[in-house]
């Protein structure tokens, strides 16, 4: 695959969510900042950006978003600007809009805060810049990262999408043929957005509205993809990582 000479230089990491699930963990921290193998959530996708060429990254913030606002300020490597959702959160959708305003209107990542992947192979162009090089806004609206069930720790088991021999995405419950997983990072142009609420709103929307135009596709992860929504979670994903140490 040809990677495109200009990469994708901005990101936005959805990073306000409360995490509900990973109480108590969260009753005295944000989610993005719980440590897995001794390095906090949000850093495993700021690295992933980072390493991608990425030199500025919108983080939303909310649930002990003091705690966020100082673990961002101390990292190394990416010009970090806060959206500040403290009045309220804005889902996902929502946030990404507002975030947008801080960034320009070139291609963008998108990424959740608590989702992230290992195993990339050392040498070779990473997960983000190959979809940084998939994504062609002249035949697509979103290209989204996917990876096969198999290929996931953590996971609830939900297959997300159904990928064509070309790549584009249809919802799995429409086309169950060759399902994947949404693996919580996507690139697109900021005007697909234009026409979006300024409320909070769930991003499936755009999801939907590019599949109806034939105008969401989907790239395959490289290596293992983990997700923690629990307190037992981490340590699965900690032995997963392990694991994949071991094997190098």
């Amino acid at each position: 695959m040809t990677i495109r000479q200009a990469p994708i230089k901005q990101a936005m990491v959805l990073a306000a969510g409360l995490g509900t699930r990973m109480r108590p963990v969260t009753d005295t921290m944000p989610k993005p900042l719980v440590r897995i193998d001794g390095k906090p959530m949000i850093d495993y996708a700021l690295d992933a950006l980072r390493d991608a060429g990425v030199e500025r990254a919108v983080v939303n913030v909310h649930h002990f978003a003091d705690q966020m606002e100082d673990h961002l300020k101390s990292y190394d490597g990416l010009e970090i600007l806060i959206s500040d959702e403290r009045g309220g959160l804005m889902n996902n959708g929502g946030g990404i809009v507002k975030g947008l305003k801080l960034l320009d209107r070139e291609p963008i990542f998108v990424m959740n805060a608590d989702l992230f992947w290992i195993g990339e192979k050392p040498g070779m162009p990473t997960n983000l810049e190959r979809l940084a090089g998939f994504f062609d806004p002249d035949r697509m609206d979103m290209a989204m990262l996917c990876v096969r069930i198999e290929d996931t720790t953590g996971h609830n088991g939900v297959r997300d999408f159904s990928m064509a021999p070309d790549a584009r995405l249809t919802r799995y419950r429409d086309d169950p043929s060759n399902p994947v997983v949404y693996a919580g990072a996507f690139a697109m142009k900021p005007s697909f957005l234009d026409d979006a609420p300024t409320e909070a709103f769930n991003i499936n929307i755009y999801f939907d509205k590019a599949i109806a135009h034939g105008r969401l596709y989907g790239m395959m992860l490289e290596g293992h993809w983990l997700t923690v929504g629990t307190p037992e979670a981490i340590g699965e994903a900690e032995d997963t990582i392990r694991r994949f140490r071991a094997s190098v």
